[in-house]
């Protein structure tokens, strides 16, 4: 049953399901024509268009044909119909198609194909099976008119209270037992089945109605998943969710499909459960295991993707067409799998959907300070690998508009240079859509005036124009773009979300702080300084067919491994790989085991050298052997390393590149099968990220040299030390984006080595054509670029 709306009275969903002629009134109505209030000139002309558009013969003209699907680059704003933000919706009165007329033709004119709108379960479904589409119905047409295509955004999270009336048990609970009473958020827990299955309801009848429009592009099924969301419980102490009945059922069951037998659970928890009924997620910490911590951490990773899949396949109900996606609240690398509201692992969510992305906020009022570039770098890397580790691209799903605001917290103004310099970096890094949070700051929350595109008055700011400009070159250029794929890697760095854990549920009591995150980057951040790709690899995708295509491999603080990945390791250096690991490999299995040797499940033998001793130590370094064969170093050049002194144990056949200051080995080579295993005894990944000492990245670069990394881009010239290169290439064509981050101008002179030779080269931005030298298989570039000038140069091949 549908809902009888304004829209329905006024005789709009009829030609939306049936074609046919509008009436005079009804196009009155629509219009505005009928208010008392005296007309603008500005107004009147609003309205004039309203009524042309609106006086089409059949619904399916004015839409404009869709676009090829290889040549459109959908370049959104977040818009959904006045001034309200997501999730809210604004009200519809006689005035809102005029208003939105007037929204969505600014958006158009100022550059962008495509708006992000939504729909929040609250409102469209009222009551039980009674759906009001109307705003996405009104927004759907009137974009549709403009030639603008639409990506829905649904929210679930903000459900409709008689959702909890109908199903008392599918509240929230939190470990102490405290029940969430949802204030239009974060809604009923999806594990509950009555829940799930009104959900999913909702979904499939949405799907249907959207799925009408020729102007829809595609779906966002879920922002910034997490268990529970659009709430804090600061009363709540160390939270974590979801601990009802339902959650506690759904756990059981994923026991049983992992363990098969409670005696076989009972062994790995150290437990003595007479029945399933007895077994609950754990609540605590003890001093004996936390095997079941473990367990229910690993729950919750696939509890987000199956959660995802199952909004995927209800839009899949009755739309096989439109791409369906969803976008984390930060790229995985900045977040952690202990977050008891549950962080999403990028790599399972890729797999449930056609599209994971991210959202982008690098000025966020919740920041500790803008993010440099190289966090932006490595976030969007991170994000782009979890994507392209099943063949699948990524989206933006929210790139920050304006300035970050919670409450009086009020951050760094956003710049027409920011906005210009983040679309131009996703695009970079290989996203296939963006979509700009939002057309208008937030209008209410604690986030009110914020993020906005434009001013809550509707006046246009430079941020708006610089972005429009943008997203025209982006649509220009959306073909070749489409086409093109970020420059190849020979370097992969692992992530591994069980070192986060290593403690379970005292992990976050480290005194290293968040030591894997700022490994990762650290090694990650070593490489982008010279233009050298990588990966992030990680271990749902770790096998043979993944890691075959890199010469090295990075294992930062590597302290708690599955055996699966120590047996993909192993098996990646006996096919010819490299790997260099850092201390404590293996130290840990994924129940939270120490291992009898340390590098764990036979790895000893791989990179020829056991533990020791390991100490603490502030200011750890080691000193390069006579013969390490490392170029750059030469005998008794010191590295600067962190946190500890890991003493190895060489064994027969291995070889000592470097060591401590008291003489005790502190990095082991050995050769195992077709491949080279290189061990670390300290951390050099988070020595790099927090010290930024130059001997510690050219120790990283020197090892990837050896094993046959190459550069495709050199960068020479003053000024230069802060320039960033990024390319992506397809079959005849190459786009070079180049970025200045330094203080002062750089005269650069770029090197690429090309498969063909670049018969032409053109500035997207300027639109011009660049001159271009030849040396051998390199293509030269040559510019003068101004601190933070941005230069994006195509290169076609004869």
């Amino acid at each position: 049953m549908l809902f009888v709306s304004t829209l329905a009275a006024f005789g709009l969903l009829a030609t939306v399901s049936h074609g046919g002629v509008l009436s005079g009134g009804r196009v009155e109505v629509l219009c505005g024509l009928r208010d008392e209030k005296p007309l603008t000139q500005s107004s009147q002309s609003l309205r004039a268009l309203c009524v042309k558009k609106l006086r089409a013969t059949e619904d399916t003209e004015g839409h404009g044909e869709p676009a090829n699907a290889d040549d459109f680059f959908p370049v959104a704003v977040w818009y959904s119909g006045g001034t309200a933000r997501a999730p809210m919706m604004s009200p519809l009165d006689a005035g809102s198609a005029a208003q939105w007329g007037h929204d969505l033709d600014q958006i158009k004119a100022t550059g962008f194909n495509t708006v992000k709108g939504w729909v929040d379960w609250a409102t469209a479904e009222p009551k039980p099976g009674v759906f009001n589409f109307d705003n996405l119905d009104l927004l759907m047409k009137l974009a549709g008119e403009r030639g603008l295509r639409v990506i829905v955004q649904i929210y679930t999270d903000s459900a409709p209270d008689w959702v909890g009336i109908r199903y008392p048990d599918g509240r929230f609970v939190d470990r102490s037992g405290a029940v969430i009473t949802s204030q239009s958020a974060p809604g009923y827990c999806i594990d509950h089945e009555g829940v799930r299955a009104e959900i999913v309801k909702f979904l499939e009848a949405l799907s249907r109605r959207a799925n009408q429009y020729p102007a829809l592009y595609g779906w966002d099924v879920w922002s910034e998943p997490h268990v529970i969301n659009w709430a804090d419980f600061p009363y709540l102490p160390d939270a974590e969710f979801c601990y009802c009945a339902s959650s506690q059922a759904r756990f059981r069951q994923w026991l049983r499909e992992k363990y098969k037998t409670l005696d076989a659970l009972n062994a790995a928890w150290y437990r003595r459960f007479a029945s399933w009924d007895e077994v609950e997620p754990p609540r605590f910490s003890t001093i004996l295991s936390y095997a079941d911590y473990m367990d229910w951490r690993a729950f919750i990773d696939d509890k987000l993707a199956g959660d995802l899949k199952t909004r995927v396949d209800a839009i899949r109900s009755a739309d096989s067409t439109h791409p369906i996606t969803s976008h984390a609240a930060a790229p995985g690398l900045f977040t952690s799998p202990a977050d008891g509201y549950g962080e999403p692992d990028d790599w399972k969510m890729s797999a449930s959907a056609d599209f994971f992305g991210t959202s982008l906020y690098p000025k966020h009022a919740e920041s500790t300070r803008p993010w440099p570039y190289w966090m932006l770098a490595a976030g969007l890397d991170f994000t782009r690998s979890a994507g392209h580790a099943f063949g699948k691209g990524f989206w933006i799903g929210e790139l920050q508009a304006g300035q970050g605001a919670t409450g009086m917290r009020i951050v760094d103004p956003v710049t027409a240079h920011d906005e210009d310099y983040w679309m131009w970096q996703v695009i970079a890094h290989g996203a296939r859509e963006i979509a700009i949070y939002a057309w208008y700051p937030m209008s209410s929350g604690f986030e009110s005036n914020g993020y906005g595109l434009i001013d809550l008055d509707g006046t246009l700011t430079d941020r708006a124009q610089a972005a429009g400009r943008t997203a025209q070159a982006i649509e220009h250029n959306g073909a070749q773009l489409n086409q093109a794929q970020p420059a190849t890697a020979q370097a992969a760095i692992l992530y591994d979300r069980l070192s986060y854990l290593v403690g379970g549920s005292q992990s976050s009591l480290s005194n290293l702080g968040n030591a894997e995150r700022d490994s990762l980057e650290g090694i990650y951040r070593a490489f982008f300084e010279r233009q050298i790709p990588v990966d992030f690899v990680h271990s749902p995708a770790l096998d043979s067919q993944h890691l075959a295509p890199y010469k090295i491999l990075f294992l930062p603080y590597p302290v708690m491994l599955s055996e699966r990945v120590g047996d993909a390791v192993k098996r990646y250096v006996a096919d010819g790989g490299t790997v260099v690991a850092e201390a404590r490999l293996a130290w840990n299995d994924e129940r939270g085991f120490a291992s009898p040797v340390i590098p764990g499940f036979g790895l000893d033998q791989v990179f020829g050298a056991r533990e020791d001793l390991i100490r603490p130590e502030d200011e750890p370094q080691l000193l390069i052997e006579d013969g390490a064969g490392l170029t750059g170093f030469k005998a008794g050049d010191a590295v600067a390393v962190a946190a500890f002194k890991e003493d190895l144990d060489p064994l027969a056949g291995a070889r000592v590149l470097a060591r401590f200051p008291d003489g005790k080995a502190a990095m082991v080579e050995k050769s195992y099968g077709k491949g080279r295993a290189i061990l670390i005894g300290s951390f050099a990944g988070l020595a790099y990220q927090r010290k930024h000492e130059d001997s510690t990245a050219r120790l990283l670069i020197s090892l990837a040299e050896a094993a046959g990394v190459e550069r495709d881009v050199n960068v020479q010239g003053e000024g230069t030390g802060e320039l960033e290169v990024r390319r992506l290439a397809a079959s005849d064509d190459q786009f070079v984006f180049v970025f200045n981050h330094g203080s002062h101008a750089a005269d650069a002179t770029i090197s690429v080595r090309l498969p063909w030779r670049a018969a032409a080269a053109r500035d997207v931005v300027a639109n011009q054509d660049v001159p271009v030298k030849a040396n051998g298989d390199e293509t030269i570039l040559e510019k003068r670029l101004e601190s933070g000038a941005i230069w994006v140069v195509r290169l076609q091949g004869q």
